[in-house]
């Protein structure tokens, strides 16, 4: 059975860890709040003792619109009555509130053959800095192996300059970059966007700065061309956001097939295909990222 989430849609889903096990021939899933290291480990025996989860997990950073819930307006230009969303974020804390919510973002806690961990983050938006205070702290990631962007909007790479505070520090900042996969237009926007994180040739005696160190790595708008971040491969999934830009959605997981898809208003026919069952085979788990509340076509 393929199973759906509209991540802006179900309450609390933006501080949802979703786990995958696999018991012979089925998948089961067990879905837990994030409030607390404590309740993930209750909900989950396969956290060991230092807290280290011993299968691959999803982890939500944020499922809300470009401009976060609350929607700052609605605070500081009160509508008579007030908007009952976002008028809630005055009396419940934030780790409560179903209704505080930051840019669309997801992190793969990918838990490798080699027992070892990988973290793999779809895209960082205005509000990075918030998810790691409040996430990466509750989960104990320590690092971001690979970066992943759906496309070059201010709400899915407005937050890159603040990667390399999770990054190792060094004096000099000599340090392996972080690959980072993109189209070529992303890429293309971000050079005029970011150009001190782009890597470029230093004169003699030059340092480098102490700015994200990032490796560009170009991919293609194509459900033909996979690659493959951390060990992890990936199936891109171009998607309409609106009806003239490619945003792109991504396929990935081993045991579970997950589509993962944010920004879209329309599927093309060949994205339409891979994720179906009379094409690339059935889902396991089917992520979309809806800012409407409209009917939903049963899938």
């Amino acid at each position: 059975m393929r199973r759906v989430f509209f991540v802006t849609s179900l309450p609390c889903l933006y501080t949802t860890r979703l786990l995958f096990h696999s018991q012979q021939s089925s998948t089961e899933y067990s879905l837990s709040l994030s409030l607390s290291l404590f309740w993930t480990k209750m909900a989950n025996p396969d956290l060991t003792e230092n807290g280290v989860l011993d299968s691959s997990a999803l982890i939500f950073l944020g499922t809300g619109c470009s401009s976060a819930v609350p929607n700052a307006r609605c605070l500081i230009q009160p509508s008579d009555p007030p908007c009952e969303v976002c008028f809630q974020s005055l009396s419940v804390p934030p780790d409560r509130n179903p209704n505080y919510r930051c840019n669309t973002s997801l992190l793969i806690d990918y838990f490798r053959s080699d027992g070892n961990h990988s973290y793999i983050l779809i895209d960082v938006g205005k509000t990075f800095r918030e998810q790691v205070l409040r996430w990466f702290t509750i989960h104990k990631i320590p690092r971001v192996d690979s970066i992943v962007l759906t496309h070059e909007h201010a709400d899915a790479v407005l937050g890159l300059d603040d990667i390399r505070i999770v990054q190792p520090y060094s004096p000099t900042n000599d340090i392996d970059p972080t690959p980072i996969y993109l189209s070529q237009h992303a890429m293309e926007s971000l050079a005029v966007k970011f150009p001190y994180l782009i890597p470029k040739k230093l004169k003699e005696g030059q340092e480098l700065r102490r700015v994200a160190q990032l490796d560009w790595k170009i991919i293609e708008e194509d459900c033909e061309k996979p690659f493959v971040a951390s060990s992890l491969k990936f199936v891109p999934l171009p998607v309409l956001h609106g009806e003239d830009y490619i945003c792109l959605g991504f396929l990935f997981g081993d045991k579970s097939r997950v589509a993962y898809i944010s920004d879209v208003s329309r599927f093309p026919a060949s994205t339409e295909y891979v994720i179906s069952k009379s094409g690339a085979g059935q889902l396991d788990l089917l992520i979309l990222d809806t800012l409407y509340k409209k009917m939903v076509k049963r899938l």
